[in-house]
């Protein structure tokens, strides 16, 4: 098997980062504003905007007063100016509010920051229902305003070269997807889970759905199957998959919610005619697996692996945030991509027909 030396591989990507940076850099500190604490993605968001050049974290919000305190002992948070909701949807400096909510609060909350007139990074999933999302989205494309939801895989390398080669061609027909990200759930977690029908579909499964959308469009049809299958003394659905149907492919996404060691075992295949990859693991030291019938870009003929190392969160999401607020430019993900991904879900999780 060959190997390809990952400087190489990067170096295009490192330079286009580069130059990203600099125009943003260039247009001025976002001011920006954390509006509930209490998801597990907090932390990470926060010292992404802290460490990035781009970012002035203004101001924190936490209504519930136990988890406020609970945040305000932790370093992270050191330092930073806590402020009640009213005080910080009305400063007219803040530019960017990132939600950071449970999925019943987000379109309520995210539909606040839009008609305070802020861009808005909002956690997923964004609740368990279309017709508020659609509204809050819609409203937020009427004004002007930018939406990101926060789906982790985005800045993951090796999807990225995976959905890169798809759409230039190197893979021939890409007939399959295959993605799965299972977890290791306590029993508060699976509680919060279970209020739901989709179970785990419908918390893990939507980071793998964003890049199905991405690569395939949305799905012409949808099956899902989403089971409880484990001994824990719960309703939670703790086994699921869903397959989409399109004209000329399948992706099959699944998710389970008890399984020791999941974070290693967790992959993305992206199967063509000509070529395929394969992502396992995605966490810690992701490696990239890929298979050409002939040498196309940075690939060459054969079977060849890319040890991509660690893919750390948050950072290409708030980078490519602050590109589009700088420069006054739309996302690379549309208003249309995040509805339909939202949709999708809703109809992986048994939500939507």
């Amino acid at each position: 098997m060959k190997t390809i030396d990952r400087r190489d591989f990067l170096r295009t990507a490192g330079l286009a980062m580069a130059a990203a940076s600099s125009v943003g850099a260039a247009a001025g500190r976002i001011r920006a504003a954390i509006l509930g604490t209490q998801h597990s993605h907090t932390g990470g968001k926060l010292k992404a905007m802290l460490d990035s050049p781009d970012y002035e974290v203004v101001s924190v919000c936490e209504n519930d007063p136990a988890a406020r305190k609970q945040r305000q002992s932790e370093a992270l948070f050191q330092g930073l100016q806590w402020v009640s909701e009213e005080e910080l949807l009305g400063d007219s400096t803040i530019q960017l509010v990132v939600v950071e909510c449970r999925p019943w609060e987000a379109a309520p909350w995210g539909n606040k920051v839009i008609a305070a007139g802020k861009h808005l990074h909002l956690e997923k999933p964004a609740g368990n229902e279309w017709a508020p999302f659609q509204e809050l989205v819609e409203e937020a494309r009427r004004k002007k305003l930018l939406v990101q939801k926060g789906w982790v895989l985005r800045g993951h390398e090796g999807i990225n070269a995976a959905i890169k080669a798809a759409k230039e061609g190197w893979l021939g027909d890409v007939y399959l997807l295959r993605a799965t990200i299972n977890s290791d759930r306590d029993s508060a977690q699976r509680a919060l889970e279970a209020r739901y029908p989709g179970g785990s579909m419908f918390e893990l499964g939507g980071h793998m759905i964003d890049r199905v959308v991405e690569v395939l469009g949305r799905p012409n049809k949808v099956h899902t199957w989403l089971r409880h299958d484990t001994s824990t003394n719960d309703k939670l659905a703790d086994n699921t998959l869903a397959l989409f149907e399109y004209d000329r492919a399948l992706a099959v996404v699944s998710t389970a919610a008890r399984m020791f060691g999941s974070g290693q075992h967790r992959s993305f295949e992206l199967i063509g005619s000509d070529g395929s990859f394969m992502i396992q693991p995605l966490d810690g030291n992701a490696k990239m697996t890929v298979a050409m019938r002939q040498a196309k870009g940075p690939y060459k003929q054969g079977w060849q692996e890319i040890a991509l190392g660690p893919q750390p969160r948050y950072i290409a999401d708030f980078a490519e945030l602050a590109r589009a607020i700088q420069s006054n430019t739309p996302l690379k993900l549309s208003y249309d991509h995040e509805l339909w991904v939202h949709e999708t879900l809703l109809r992986a999780s048994g939500e939507m027909s």
